[in-house]
């Protein structure tokens, strides 16, 4: 019996030094070279490689391949520009505001939308006063989004007496992300801004939606309370910059060919990030290359 005792922990502690050994990986001996560090756009570049990891991952410093944006779920300096059209129609009430939340849930019924808290923005916008088609302007929606945060835009129309009402239609929409070099991209139109009718009064009288536009035509014998809502619009919001696996453990791979990788002038940094792994364990090994490309 005392020999059981003593060998069964014996044999263990060797079991569990074999798997220690076994799981245990050494960072990846590996380099990268080029024949140069100076192409013209469109070059065909060819990185030569030493050593053997059993993964590389490619990291090429475009945009959208950036190893130091890998996780990065935000950025900074990006602007939502937020701009529309209107048209008033039967009378000129001045009944349409315009209204922003930075803490609306995304439930759009009436106990939601008391609850968050809205900015009355109309006196940035220039509305029709009968005139069809009238632009409202750019808005820009910095000082709600500065901070990585959302945003919900809302049009409510409201009457205060019981008479004949007029008409409002929101002809266009657009929401635009300006990136801090400038460029603009979209990111909703009419069509797919999101669009969600909450009626807090009357609802005899709602907010049409289609993926042309936007009209509510109060009641003559109610008074009406009706909002209409976005989705949320986060303009600093990115998905984190992806790398291109170019080897796993069942390839060979002494060279890549970047070929069309490199289409504009500029100052790109190349990263190659390779890695040896176990069942417990990673280990990488980084090479870095800086390009310049020249038109």
């Amino acid at each position: 019996m005392l020999t059981i005792k003593y060998i069964i922990p014996f044999a263990l502690g060797l079991a569990i030094i074999s798997c220690s050994k076994r799981d245990r990986v050494d960072a990846p001996a590996f380099d990268v070279f080029t024949s140069s560090t100076t192409y013209k756009a469109g070059d065909t570049i060819n990185f030569e490689f030493t050593g053997d990891p059993q993964n590389i991952v490619f990291w090429s410093g475009m945009p959208g391949s950036v190893y130091e944006y890998k996780d990065r779920l935000f950025t900074t300096g990006n602007k939502l520009l937020i701009k529309f059209n209107t048209y008033q129609q039967f009378g000129i009430r001045n009944n349409l505001s315009v209204l922003v939340s930075n803490d609306f849930n995304g439930t759009y019924d009436t106990t939601n939308v008391k609850k968050a808290t809205w900015t009355d923005i109309t006196s940035r916008a220039t509305l029709s006063s009968g005139a069809d088609q009238t632009q409202s302007g750019t808005l820009d929606m910095s000082e709600f989004t500065n901070g990585n945060k959302s945003v919900t835009l809302a049009f409510r129309y409201i009457t205060t007496a019981i008479q004949s009402q007029n008409r409002w239609v929101v002809r266009t929409f657009n929401a635009d992300n300006q990136a801090a070099d400038g460029s603009v991209t979209s990111m909703a139109t009419m069509a797919t801004a999101g669009w969600k009718a909450v009626d807090f009064k009357n609802p005899a009288a709602v907010w049409s939606i289609t993926s042309a536009q936007l009209l509510l035509q109060g009641s003559a014998t109610a008074l009406d309370d009706d909002w209409v809502l976005t989705k949320s619009f986060n303009p600093t919001a990115v998905s984190p910059d992806k790398g291109v696996a170019i080897k796993n453990i069942t390839v060979n791979l002494n060279k890549y060919v970047a070929a069309g990788v490199y289409t504009k002038p500029g100052t790109y940094k190349a990263v190659f990030e390779a890695t040896n792994g176990s069942y417990e364990n990673i280990e990488r090994t980084l090479r870095e290359i800086t390009l310049t490309i020249l038109p």
